[in-house]
């Protein structure tokens, strides 16, 4: 064999109790797992790593990544290499890079360069959700999965329009949604307080989620509140889930804002009800209060309409931008879920503009420092918004449906910790500090349960036959070095981390190896589209 871990603790991803064993690799996968118990000769391979103390689980998987330039444009990667990710899940919130004619690109690039950046260094060459894959496939620092984008699907067929679709329109709509996922992405993502996704109706949903459901991929929509109304928004999902019979992944499943404070148990009562009557339901979350997005999605969606230019007319304009300010500061914007923004609680973490650098960091102090920083940044400031709530992350992540996500934005010059630090938070703190879940669950929530979600075959397991996508760290140590203050700090206790077999960390370095490539939709199950 090329490798063999010795001695390894191996928390396999089951969520069953760990054991020590020698597991050997080959040709990207595991070959042989020895338990100790079992007595005989060692495994023998060219090259032995010792691993007695060390805990060896399968490769961490990302459900809710935004590395989609990222991932082309920094070859190391080390955000989330570091971590011990193996594979992220891509095309978030109902905005990405594919599919994309000409202006939906151009017009896409600036809506979403708080989250990317502009993409100056990405060659665009794609157009579809295959090309895109495909141009993952030159080489990654880790595997990632893609989600077609509803908000890009919409603005490539609609515009930047509020009005439901004409039936040509919708129709256009389904059959791009079904060459993503036959092209091989895995699902569909929504982001519903998010323009242009915000502007679509249940019924548009749920006949797009039909498509989904036919080619057994699943639904992960960023809902339509997380703050007033949350627990409807979240009823809402279920709903049409139910009507379309497409598997549903919450995203970031958060209770936020004041008074959803404690009120996360009223939340796992509604999905368990919903899985108890046959509902297929997953969800993620981050171990982190603070949420974050750019400046310009706080604003109500009527102020969006027509695209990122037409936002910038209307910010110009006094009388506009007054409506947009009562909008926010007293009605409770759809941008920001319903609830009167506090500007107390608003951190510039990033900015587009090099001239607007010494305001990272700082609260915005009201309304017209917000104008001023939109207009002056063209759109591309990103925060961060202080308005969690400690019990809710920690009731959230006992559940039975709950898989990890960082939604870690990987631009600006305070990013959230989260971006590089979400998996051994996990770990260090959640289960070694605090005890809110065991070893074993806590690595099959990232790890095996994802998986499944996925509908991997061979991957999310320590398992022989599997892909050898592992991650090798020390239970008693790992910690997540990002802080608020420090966020690109890299995480503590995960020397090795291997993508098909291959080191992408090795003593806790990155070795430069691009081993990661697209993972695409597997066939649809018997019976199924």
């Amino acid at each position: 064999m090329e490798l063999v871990f010795r001695e390894a603790l191996v928390v396999d991803g089951t969520g069953g109790r760990p054991y020590v064993a020698d597991v050997g690799v080959d040709g990207g996968r595991i070959t042989e797992i020895r338990r100790e118990r079992d007595g005989g000769t060692r495994l023998s391979a060219r090259l032995a790593v010792d691993a007695h103390g060390l805990a060896l689980a399968p490769g961490f998987i990302d459900m809710h990544a935004h590395s989609d330039l990222a991932l082309l444009t920094d070859p190391v990667h080390e955000a989330k290499a570091a971590q011990g990710v193996t594979l992220e899940v891509l095309g978030q919130d109902g905005l990405s890079y594919a599919p994309v004619d000409d202006l939906a690109l151009k017009e896409l690039r600036t809506q979403i360069a708080g989250w990317n950046g502009y993409g100056s260094d990405a060659d665009f060459t794609w157009r579809g959700v295959g090309e895109y894959l495909d141009r993952l496939d030159r080489g990654i620092a880790v595997n990632a999965a893609y989600l077609v984008p509803q908000g890009t699907v919409r603005a490539m067929v609609m515009g930047w329009a509020d009005r439901p679709p004409t039936g040509r329109e919708l129709d256009r709509m389904k059959e791009e949604v079904a060459r993503g996922l036959a092209e091989g992405a895995v699902g569909m993502s929504s982001g519903l307080t998010y323009t242009p996704g915000m502007y679509a109706s249940d019924a548009e949903l749920t006949e797009l989620c039909r498509v989904v459901a036919a080619h057994d991929g699943y639904y992960c929509p960023h809902h339509r509140s997380y703050g007033a109304g949350a627990l409807a928004a979240y009823e809402e999902m279920i709903a049409l889930a139910r009507e379309s019979g497409c598997a549903l992944h919450l995203a970031h499943a958060t209770m936020n804002f004041d008074e959803n404070t404690g009120r996360a148990p009223e939340l796992l009562a509604l999905l368990d009800r919903a899985l108890d009557a046959g509902v297929d339901i997953t969800l993620d979350t981050y171990p982190y209060t603070p949420g974050c997005t750019t400046l310009v999605a706080l604003l109500p969606s009527w102020a969006a309409e027509g695209g990122p230019e037409a936002t910038l007319a209307r910010l110009r304009e006094d009388r506009t931008a007054e409506a947009i300010r009562v909008a926010l500061e007293v009605e409770g914007s759809d941008g920001c879920h319903g609830v009167p923004v506090d500007w107390s609680t608003i951190e510039v973490s990033g900015v587009a503009n090099p001239a607007l650098s010494p305001r990272i960091g700082t609260r915005v102090a009201d309304w017209p420092a917000a104008r001023r920083l939109l207009l002056d940044d063209h759109l591309g400031t990103t925060i961060l918004q202080h308005v969690g709530d400690e019990s809710n992350v920690r009731t959230i992540m006992r559940h039975r449906a709950h898989t990890a996500g960082s939604d870690g934005i990987l631009r600006g010059a305070k990013p959230h910790p989260r971006a590089y630090g979400t998996f051994p938070e996990y770990l260090g703190r959640y289960v070694r500090e605090l005890g809110v879940l065991t070893l074993e669950e806590c690595v099959a929530h990232l790890s095996g349960r994802p998986a499944a979600r996925l509908r991997l075959p061979d991957r999310g397991l320590v398992r022989p036959g599997y892909r050898a996508d592992l991650v090798l760290f020390d239970p008693d140590t790992v910690t997540s070095g990002a802080t608020f203050d420090h966020p690109r700090t890299l995480p503590t206790g995960i020397p090795y981390v291997l993508v098909d077999g291959r080191f992408v960390m090795s003593d806790g370095r990155r070795t430069g190896v691009l081993a990661g490539r697209s993972v695409r939709r597997s066939p649809p199950r018997p019976g199924r589209g």
